[in-house]
């Protein structure tokens, strides 16, 4: 049976730039491509290319006859006035005669389309959906018309934990092929069947490899490997011919011509090697005030009802040194409201909430909405003039831009111009120049390649501050945060130990079977004869000094397993190997009960 798609040698340019040359890789029915890249590599110019939006310079793209393609752009737009039925069957009632038997009648499949996304109330209008609801009404649009094969595009941009997993599912049960362009690690993994990376060090400019996503990793890994190989032998051997070429008159003899051509064409070579290799590769390291205050920000019985829906309430919450915490629920359950709480925009409408003096809280916002369109890379990066002061020393914009993959070239560029990731990477920039005691940050991996997710997951590992995390990606979301937090959006909030558990919970929902429904246990109140005894009030008193030594443990541990020494002998890597575990698993505990004290102490009124 031919592939559904067949790209053949494509390539395409924008401005002189070559986004991607001599792409040549099939689509078989079926199949599921995940494809990835760094920003800007041309991951979305290419899908655009296969659904005939955008013609390829070079190449040919053949789809099989009949095919029915749909394709979901990264921000989907629809028409004015409509509801997320109407929206559905005008995207029905605009394909062409159905290559397939005659399926069920229109409102059947509308209704079909709109369920299996998880809307409920499909007369909503379009204009009152969030982004999350937004991507999926543009998948159940694609969907709707049966077809072959499926392009998204950043599906998971926007969803929520609970929409990303039933996506996975959805696409794991669909006949069609899908391409799927993503950075979301753990959604690669769950539902792809092979994997592409467009990247010009690879022969053609892309590596294919059938299987999992961690296979794909397993297998570049060994081709990188012999890569590196290979550009330590040619080094070595444009050094030798440099040699030769150096010692004289004689060397460059008319009869050892074809020797001194070949020493070009090596070292010509290299300097390609060389230079591909060092393609937009980020480096992040958030800057820290440095301060030692153990509660840089404290929440007692916290609660916020704007508007007069109940997000959230009786939340405690200490945030200190190194404590890394994630929170997790649906869309408009409030987890940006909560980080607007922390950054101190908005007022609680219940509780108290305090900060250390002089705190420094540095935010990040998914919408990027600090960043001028018709401002210059430079003038983003460097608002100041040619330099920016990183870390208390001056740092010229060029040596600041190649930090964060920019070319000098670029830096005249308009920031209307660059990619959503490019973009996110000046926003993290912008970022790096404020020292912080706190860190918030709302989606800051979206439209991350993976090469600089990998990067901002080691920067925030070794932030030395507070971080409170937002985010779709799991994978991080895991490998960064110590503890997490669960909101519901109906006011219950509750501490989880890792995505895991999140996942069991939801399993054990979807699994229970409905009885009489039941009203939520009511969330008990305050008592306000309750307060520290005699012993609670010394434990905290000293709580500061014992998890400085708990973190002190914790960081001895880490630093004993650095050592070579140690890491090669297994009696005592699995000694501090232990050790770590249980200095990391005091230090969240004694964070609990801090947490747990401090709501006993009389609450100040809000003035």
């Amino acid at each position: 049976m031919p592939p559904l798609l067949r790209l053949s040698d494509v390539g395409l340019s924008f401005g002189g730039r070559a986004l991607f040359e001599h792409v040549s890789l099939t689509v078989d029915a079926g199949e599921r491509l995940g494809v990835i890249g760094r920003n800007g590599c041309g991951k979305t110019s290419l899908l655009s290319g296969i659904a005939g939006e955008l013609p390829f310079d070079e190449g040919e793209c053949r789809l099989a006859k009949g095919v029915r393609l749909a394709r979901v752009v990264q921000e989907p737009s629809f028409p004015a006035g409509l509801t997320c039925r109407e929206a559905v069957l005008e995207a029905l009632r605009r394909l062409p005669a159905s290559p397939h038997e005659e399926g069920p009648a229109e409102d059947v499949r509308v209704t079909k389309a709109l369920a299996s996304l998880g809307f409920e109330a499909a007369g909503q209008a379009v204009e009152t959906l969030s982004g999350g609801w937004r991507k999926r009404l543009a998948i159940a649009c694609a969907l709707v018309s049966d077809p072959d094969l499926v392009l998204l595009d950043e599906p998971t941009n926007h969803l929520d934990l609970e929409g990303i997993v039933a996506l996975e599912d959805l696409i794991r049960a669909q006949r069609a092929a899908f391409v799927l362009v993503t950075h979301d690690r753990v959604f690669l993994e769950r539902t792809v069947t092979r994997m592409v990376e467009l990247d010009r060090r690879y022969p053609g400019g892309t590596f294919t490899q059938a299987g999992t996503y961690s296979r794909f990793l397993e297998k570049r890994a060994e081709l990188l490997a012999g890569r590196a190989q290979s550009l330590e032998s040619l080094d070595n051997r444009v050094r030798r011919e440099l040699e030769w070429l150096h010692r004289g008159p004689k060397a460059r003899a008319t009869k050892a011509q074809g020797r001194i051509d070949e020493a070009h064409r090596m070292m010509d070579e290299l300097a390609r090697m060389q230079a591909d290799e060092k393609v937009g590769r980020a480096e992040l390291d958030f800057a820290a005030s440095g301060r030692r205050t153990r509660r840089l920000v404290v929440a007692r019985n916290l609660g916020c009802a704007p508007g007069g829906r109940r997000l959230f309430e009786g939340l405690d919450l200490v945030l200190g040194p190194g404590r890394r915490l994630g929170l997790v629920g649906p869309n408009g359950s409030g987890k940006t409201t909560l980080l607007r709480l922390l950054a101190g925009e908005l007022r609680p409408d219940q509780g108290e909430l305090r900060f250390a003096e002089h705190v420094q809280v540095v935010t990040f916002d998914q919408h990027r909405g600090e960043l001028d369109p018709d401002q210059t890379l430079k003038a983003a990066l460097a608002p100041a003039g040619d330099a920016v002061i990183y870390l208390g020393r001056s740092m010229h914009v060029v040596g600041w831009a190649a930090r964060f993959g920019f070319d000098p070239g670029a830096l005249q560029q308009p920031v209307g111009r660059l990619s959503g990731g490019e973009r996110a990477r000046v926003q993290i920039a912008r970022l790096m120049l404020r020292p912080a005691d706190v860190l918030l940050l709302d989606e800051p991996t979206n439209d991350l390649d993976i090469a600089t997710l990998e990067v901002l997951e080691d920067a925030l590992l070794d932030f030395p501050g507070a971080l409170v995390l937002v985010s779709h990606d799991r994978y991080l979301v895991d490998r960064v945060c110590t503890t997490l937090l669960a909101l519901d959006g109906e006011g219950r909030v509750s501490y989880l130990a890792d995505l895991a558990q999140w996942e069991a919970e939801r399993e054990a929902r979807r699994g229970a079977v409905p009885k009489v429904p039941r009203a939520a246990p009511p969330v008990r109140p305050r008592d306000p004869g309750k307060s520290l005894s005699w012993k609670e009030k010394r434990e905290l008193e000293g709580m500061e000094a014992a998890i400085g030594a708990a973190e002190g443990r914790l960081a001895a541990a880490t630093r004993a397993l650095d050592d070579p020494a140690i890491a090669s002998s297994a009696v005592d890597a699995e000694r501090w190997y232990r050790a770590q575990g249980e200095a990391r698993a005091e230090v969240d505990a004694l964070y609990a009960r801090w947490a747990e004290l401090e709501a006993k102490r009389p609450a100040v009124p809000n003035s």
